[in-house]
């Protein structure tokens, strides 16, 4: 079985409402240790915002990182596909925690089902905007640039980069907002089904939950776990299911 999950975005709203929102991840991350399985997939957007210097890295996020290197220190292998929100990785999580981090769609097989990972974002109908500003905030010479600021500079600096990407994606039109349009993420995955022949398309990045059916494949959105939702997937050889996360003691 492999796992999937998106859009913990941790670090944003305030600190007692992302502490929360941590503690669930936590809460998770322990149980998937317990089904061990085949993989565990995060699929953007762990935290908010994300710069990564030579030595140093955003202290609140310790805990859930510490978290992650238990599961790779049980030999349970972590793939990180990057968003748009956690886009400044330098080689801390390869170097240090053996996770393996993406930075652009991944194609794999996965228990029999050939699947395309992707966070989303840049696959939505008029993202052109959105492309070229990727281009630039992911350039060799930015990221060199950004880290000749004092990491207290830099790391606040991302943090309004995120801010801006949010207001960007905030106002975004990614279709499906009005009865009967087609949702711009669900677009994008039907042609790599019907066209490429991909047997599943999975994605995060709107924050709209969903498992549709195409002619020869399943598309997941992996939703949010910035509310109570909390959804995350386990796809098997017989199985692709979204399902949501309860912590002990919620109803």
């Amino acid at each position: 079985m492999h796992i999937f999950f998106s859009d913990a975005h941790l670090g944003f709203g305030s600190r007692e409402d992302s502490r929360e929102r941590e503690r669930h991840i936590l809460r998770f991350l322990e149980h998937v240790g317990t089904l061990n399985p085949e993989s565990l997939w995060i699929v953007g957007d762990l935290f908010d915002y994300w710069f990564e210097y030579r030595t140093v890295i955003p202290k609140e996020f310790v805990r859930t990182i510490g978290a992650i290197a238990a599961l790779a220190d049980a030999n349970i292998p972590v793939e990180y596909v990057i968003g748009n929100h956690d886009f400044g990785h330098k080689n801390f999580f390869e170097s240090e925690l053996g996770v393996k981090v993406h930075r652009d769609d991944v194609e794999r097989e996965l228990a029999g089902h050939r699947v395309l990972i992707s966070h989303g974002d840049g696959k939505a109908l008029n993202d052109m905007g959105y492309l070229i500003l990727k281009k630039i905030l992911r350039a060799r010479t930015s990221n060199a640039l950004w880290r000749w600021l004092h990491p207290d500079i830099g790391i606040g600096v991302a943090a309004r980069a995120s801010r801006k990407s949010r207001d960007h994606t905030t106002k975004k039109h990614y279709g499906g907002e009005r009865p009967g349009e087609a949702d711009g993420l669900q677009v994008f995955a039907q042609k790599k089904i019907e066209k490429e022949g991909f047997d599943l398309v999975i994605m995060g990045h709107n924050h709209r939950a969903a498992v549709v059916e195409f002619d020869g494949g399943t598309c997941v959105n992996l939703g949010n776990w910035m509310g109570k939702e909390r959804t995350y997937l386990e796809v098997g050889e017989e199985k692709v299911e979204l399902r949501k996360w309860r912590s002990i003691g919620e109803p």
